[in-house]
């Protein structure tokens, strides 16, 4: 019966397991954590003891019912990035939010339990603390592979998630065993190195966590390495080989929007705050803000190399977010020729502490000496806290002048 509802509402797969079919989960979170691998998600530590075991989550759930559902692209999601001037969007967000989608669903199918089962229920899609990768895997849609997602034989990696705890007593299926064997392609093909080793990530280094959870400037260290990627990586989904046996999705809330497959970055660039709203309405991007967005794209402009980008990064010098401007400083500094560079940093007053080190750190790279991380009798401060204005050239000697 829970079969046959599921596919009804669009659902690719649906198992059932216990709640206590997890026991390894919750040490595994907590050395996550005790890692720092969760980054600035405070949430994951507030949460610890909750996401750790369901019944911690709800003490009367007796059985757990995890549906999935496909979202796999009808292309190769990496092609885009031989396109610098363009901007890659992962392939989840191309569209509907997925939670706005399958939690609708979830409840009419957990509506349809109560009536015929009896008993209580919950529904859950990932914004709840719930561990829903390994509870997947031991109902048996899939298994945990090298790169901490799920894989299933039949659709790849390209599976959205959610459940239904429940006081009803419902026969759980049989988990599903690891089959990643020796590959590694998945590992190898990260461009920031973010797994340590197999089965963990370092969501630190994690394009994903940079580009939407990390609020303030991308660390240095990976702005090259994250190319034209605005919203997400793909790249550990897309090399795994059980791809080759995912279908293409077909709800049409999931299958991407034309204009979210390859957008032009010169475009994305003019972006203001209503403009982001408006393209953006109903994708999950709209959550992390027009700021952050902009961030994210400024520094795909800068790994361009195209120089006629260079004129709508330099409008944004003057945004009124210290987190955009410190981008566009780091932008034009690859864009544009060094005397360019420098004669605009002495027509510059900034006033924000971080956006200060952001002109300073672009001058010592272009000299190759090692970066100031502030002006002097200063240090840099989160976004927003303000000093008395500053000519970022007048406190630039010659030697700090030029392009990489």
């Amino acid at each position: 019966m829970i079969g046959r509802e599921a596919r009804l509402a669009g659902f690719a797969a649906v198992a059932v397991t216990t709640p206590d079919a997890i026991p390894l989960a919750p040490g595994r979170l907590r050395q996550f954590v005790a890692d720092a691998f969760h980054g600035s998600m405070g949430w994951m530590a507030d949460t610890l003891e909750r996401r750790a075991a369901p019944r911690t989550l709800w003490p009367e759930v007796r059985s757990i019912i995890v549906l999935a559902m496909n979202y796999a692209p009808d292309d190769d999601p990496r092609a885009v990035l031989e396109q610098p001037d363009r901007g890659a969007i992962s392939v989840y967000a191309r569209n509907r939010d997925y939670h706005d989608v399958i939690k609708g669903r979830l409840k009419e199918i957990a509506g349809r339990i109560v009536a015929r089962t009896g008993g209580d229920v919950k529904v859950f899609v990932d914004t709840a603390p719930v561990m829903e990768k390994p509870l997947a895997e031991a109902a048996g849609i899939g298994w945990q592979g090298k790169h901490t997602n799920l894989v299933s034989r039949e659709f790849g990696s390209w599976l959205f998630l959610g459940s239904i705890f429940t006081t009803a007593d419902i026969p759980p299926d049989a988990a599903e065993e690891d089959h990643c064997g020796s590959c590694r392609a998945c590992l190898d093909a990260c461009p920031t190195d973010a797994f340590p080793a197999p089965y963990r990530l370092d969501a630190r280094r994690c394009i994903s966590y940079l580009t939407i959870e990390n609020k303030g400037p991308i660390p240095h260290e990976f702005r090259a390495a994250i190319g034209n990627r605005i919203y997400g990586c793909d790249d550990c989904l897309a090399a795994c080989p059980w791809n080759k046996f995912a279908q293409e999705a077909s709800e049409a809330k999931l299958i991407a929007r034309d204009d979210l497959r390859a957008p032009p970055l010169a475009e994305l660039l003019m972006l203001d705050e209503k403009a982001f709203r408006t393209f953006f309405s109903g994708s999950p991007v709209k959550r992390i803000g027009r700021d952050r967005f902009l961030r994210n794209v400024l520094i795909s402009a800068g790994n361009s190399g195209d120089a006629a980008l260079a004129g709508r990064c330099r409008a944004l010098l003057d945004d009124a977010s210290p987190l955009v401007r410190g981008a566009a400083v780091w932008a034009l500094s690859r864009l544009i020729d060094r005397d360019e560079f420098a004669a605009l940093a002495d027509s510059k007053a900034e006033r924000d502490l971080n956006v200060q080190a952001e002109w300073i750190a672009a001058h010592s790279q272009a000299a190759s000496v090692p970066p100031l991380i502030a002006l002097p009798g200063t240090s840099p401060r989160e976004n927003g806290e303000k000093e008395d204005s500053r000519n970022i050239g007048a406190h630039l000697s010659p030697s700090f002048t030029g392009r990489r």
